[in-house]
């Protein structure tokens, strides 16, 4: 994403990651490494964020010489990660007091997606500043919806997962049975898309990753599933949903964790369907 992000942009671009190898790849396509948070926030006219959690986010925010200490009036913060919908409606409140913008801007879609530039992105903003960011969201997604104000991308993306998770889940049982009842997997999910059952997860999860049994580790881990899971049971709560799918596919996560498979590509709960 930050590597469309630079060739395509023209702009001029700091980014800050944990480990050195991202940034040396980065590098050869002229993104220079910045030290900390605050250099590579001071001077920026938009500051993007991919971070792995919502609580991870919270703690860039609000650690030490984090964002709530550098960000400056007049700045733009796209949060493209997943995050709670309260936590992200604190932050652009807290923010906008002092003249900063949050955007909530999660992406979507597969690690070739972002390579080729070809994500989906559920933008919570003012349509203002939608238009003001959205060429730079267009360097590295094909898709990009302006879903509502601050907090409503959150709230499609997190909809987004749990209605994959539940699909994916489906998927696991559907292989299962039709392999115990003699049918081969392949052929299975192949007919499947070539009638009312197909779908994105059909073609990608089912057919990449359950089929030929392969869930690499680094790849949208079962843990990072959990977690966007979790969020999506927090706002059924908060809204006054029984979201008892949902529940169940949290059940076959934690089985997942337990099992020892927490770090692998998420479909590995078909792993554990037909155990």
């Amino acid at each position: 994403m930050c590597r469309n992000l630079r060739q395509k942009s023209g702009r001029s671009i700091r980014a800050l990651d944990r480990e050195a190898a991202p940034l040396e790849r980065l590098a050869q396509h002229g993104v220079t490494a910045a030290r900390d948070v605050r250099d590579a926030v001071t001077g920026a006219q938009v500051v993007f964020l991919s971070l792995p959690s919502g609580e991870i986010v919270d703690q860039v925010v609000n650690g030490p010489d984090g964002l709530a200490a550098c960000a400056g009036a007049g700045q733009i913060i796209v949060d493209l990660g997943t995050s709670p919908v309260d936590l992200t409606r604190r932050w652009a409140a807290d923010f906008a007091g002092r003249g900063i913008t949050w955007v909530d801007a999660p992406v979507a879609r597969t690690r070739a997606a972002a390579e080729a530039g070809q994500l989906s992105v559920m933008v919570g903003a003012a349509e203002d500043v939608f238009e003001s960011v959205r060429p730079l969201i267009a360097t590295f997604a094909s898709d990009i919806t302006l879903c509502g104000p601050v907090g409503c991308g959150q709230v499609v993306k997190i909809l987004n997962n749990m209605v994959l998770f539940q699909t994916v889940l489906a998927l696991s049982e559907a292989r299962a049975i039709g392999r115990r009842a003699g049918v081969d997997p392949a052929l299975l999910f192949d007919t499947l898309s070539k009638g009312s059952a197909d779908s994105f997860a059909l073609r990608n999860h089912g057919m990449k990753a359950i089929v030929p049994g392969e869930f690499p580790e680094r790849a949208f881990p079962v843990t990072y599933a959990l977690k966007d899971l979790g969020y999506a049971l927090r706002l059924a709560e908060d809204t006054g949903v029984a979201a008892q799918a949902a529940s169940l596919v949290k059940t076959w996560f934690d089985r997942a964790i337990d099992a020892g498979e927490g770090a692998r590509y998420f479909p590995v709960i078909s792993r554990l369907v037909d155990d």
